[in-house]
């Protein structure tokens, strides 16, 4: 317990005053703040363990999930080693065919989507308003409807131009590209309005286009939601499977997701542990493109649009 400083009833004899003790019971410290503390280490236990769960099969040369039922009760870089040696598995392809889609689509959406975010919202045009509603009501519809849709256009579209039809890679970044677009776009447009529009105008007054706006000061001001947009893309884009199945036949232009499947589901005996090392290969790049944008990311939350 806390004692207090000498006053005038310690010099007269008296005891000194007790300062009342503000440590908090462990009862009470439970129900106000420990049961949040329990929850969270439960959510984070449930959200870790698939994950610490499939690194230690990809280390476990049984080949079966059975004996990875003990975590890291063996380290061997075996199935890294078959599933990179492998001549009828092309991974390192499927791996560079992953980055390429998913670096190139990233990209283009950031940068289309920012265009047209621009567009509406600082330019005043006739059917600005109907556009902006049907970006709304194009998402409504689920992407799994327009599935058979694409498969016919792409097979139309290779009778005439081969290199952007079906089993191409460029053809499957268009189609991730006009997906993507919609919502994307509704996003960046609610984060441009944040700037405000006295920016532009002083820099109309000092002579500057759209063009030199746009580029110079206004991309600048929304990095955040950029780095959003882009991670967010990429994850969507090396993790899709119904769509780059459809499209792409050729074994050694398969993306990650359709290639391990494919191995998975296609071998006689099938080998999950092998399976296990090729996830944890491809969620490098994810994980560290996150990484990288994370300070984007935050330094957006933390100051906001205009600096």
């Amino acid at each position: 317990m806390d004692i207090l400083p000498i006053d005038q009833s310690a010099r007269e004899g008296r005891p000194p005053r007790v300062a009342p003790s503000t440590r908090m019971s462990f009862r009470k410290w439970m129900r106000e703040l420990g049961w949040r503390h329990l929850v969270g280490i439960a959510v984070v236990l449930f959200a870790v363990f698939p994950l610490v769960y499939v690194l230690s099969a990809s280390f476990n040369p049984g080949g079966t999930l059975t004996g990875s039922n003990n975590l890291f009760r063996e380290i061997s870089l075996e199935n890294y080693v078959d599933l990179l040696g492998d001549p009828r598995r092309p991974y390192a392809a499927w791996f560079a065919n992953t980055l390429i889609v998913g670096l190139t689509t990233s990209a283009g959406t950031v940068f289309l989507g920012a265009l047209a975010a621009y567009a509406f919202s600082r330019m005043r045009f006739t059917g600005r308003r109907p556009g902006l509603l049907g970006l709304i009501i194009v998402q409504m519809f689920p992407q799994l409807l327009a599935v058979v849709a694409i498969y016919l256009l792409m097979r139309g579209i290779s009778d005439v131009f081969p290199a952007i039809g079906l089993d191409s890679l460029i053809g499957l970044i268009l189609v991730y590209l006009g997906g993507a677009l919609g919502v994307n776009t509704y996003l960046m447009y609610g984060f441009f309005n944040t700037v405000p529009a006295s920016i532009d105008e002083a820099a109309k007054l000092d002579g500057a286009g759209h063009a030199r706006i746009f580029f110079t000061i206004i991309l600048r001001l929304v990095a955040p939601i950029l780095a959003v947009i882009g991670l967010i893309s990429f994850i969507g884009t090396t993790s899709d499977f119904v769509i780059a199945s459809v499209i792409l036949t050729s074994p050694e232009k398969l993306t990650l997701a359709v290639g391990l499947f494919r191995y998975v589901s296609e071998e006689t005996s099938t080998n999950y542990t092998i399976f296990a090392a090729g996830a944890v290969l491809a969620a490098i790049p994810v994980m560290a493109l996150f990484l990288w944008l994370q300070k984007y990311i935050v330094s957006g939350l933390t100051a906001g649009a205009v600096k």
